[in-house]
């Protein structure tokens, strides 16, 4: 009688754990698009997948035009856009979901005695309209400017806020955060715009009208220069269950503490 009791809590046992293993997630996730949410997203992959052992989870760097199309296209799970979806990306069927919001920096090189500018003195550099420094309480040399390239959610904020688009005078359009971030570091006389939560010691970020780019100031909106940080799904294409476990998660509470370490302000 006891070998009997015996095998049976042994069978169930066996059971249990085979159907917990059964209920375990597995397969990939694909992400794609903006650099500027290189920090946050790969926090949140990283967590993802030490909490999802049977889960790959991949993120491409493409910018955020290119991670909407990735998603328009069916070549990823889950586009990242590092800014608001246009109406006719909407009308295509495009749903974006914020998960934080992030300051554009204006930077310069650390040696640049400029720290302040008002919104319109930035419009106007870039425009062309003030093109020395020594206009501004800087040294009398050229100003370089410094931007993203066409499709780059960090330039439509930049150009948004500021009211430049298609009007900027650009001597470089890079194709990543960190591209701009290392030139501006690289030249005294160059001025740029860069994911806050991407900023490194090399380069210095001005005042904007007074306010200083922090995750405070962008949360209680006196920070000017800023954007959101979109997840791009297309509606009608049902999420596998291991992208949409992700998705769950990033949108979580657990995410935004992880979303805050990296920089960005969570909206969760």
């Amino acid at each position: 009688m006891k070998k009997v009791i015996s095998l049976a809590l042994v069978m169930l046992l066996a059971a249990a754990v085979f159907a917990g293993c059964a209920r375990q997630t597995s397969g990939s996730v694909a992400t794609d698009g903006s650099t500027s949410m290189e920090k946050v997203i790969g926090a949140l992959g990283e967590q993802f997948q030490n909490d999802n052992s049977g889960i790959t989870f991949t993120y491409n760097p493409t910018g955020s035009g290119s991670g909407i199309t990735a998603v328009q296209e069916g070549r990823c799970d889950i586009g990242l856009s590092s800014r608001a979806l246009k109406d006719d990306e909407k009308s295509a069927g495009l749903v974006g979901t914020t998960i934080a919001l992030d300051g554009i920096a204006i930077i310069v090189h650390p040696e640049n005695p400029v720290s302040d500018l008002s919104v319109q003195q930035v419009a106007d550099i870039y425009t062309g309209k003030i093109t020395n420094w020594k206009d501004l309480g800087g040294e009398d040399a050229e100003i370089v400017l410094i931007g993203r390239e066409a499709g780059s959610g960090t330039r439509d904020g930049f150009e948004s806020v500021t009211g430049t688009k298609d009007a900027c005078q650009y001597r470089q359009e890079l194709t990543s955060t960190g591209d701009v971030i290392t030139t501006v570091s690289q030249n005294p006389a160059a001025i740029g715009y860069a994911s806050l939560a991407a900023l490194k010691e090399n380069v210095k970020a001005v005042r904007v009208d007074g306010v200083s780019p922090s995750e405070q100031t962008v949360k209680d909106g006196s920070y000017a220069v800023q954007r959101p940080f979109v997840l791009v799904t297309k509606d009608g294409t049902k999420l596998s269950d291991a992208a949409q476990k992700f998705f769950d998660f990033a949108v979580s509470g657990d995410a935004a503490k992880l979303i805050a370490a990296a920089g960005a302000v969570p909206v969760a």
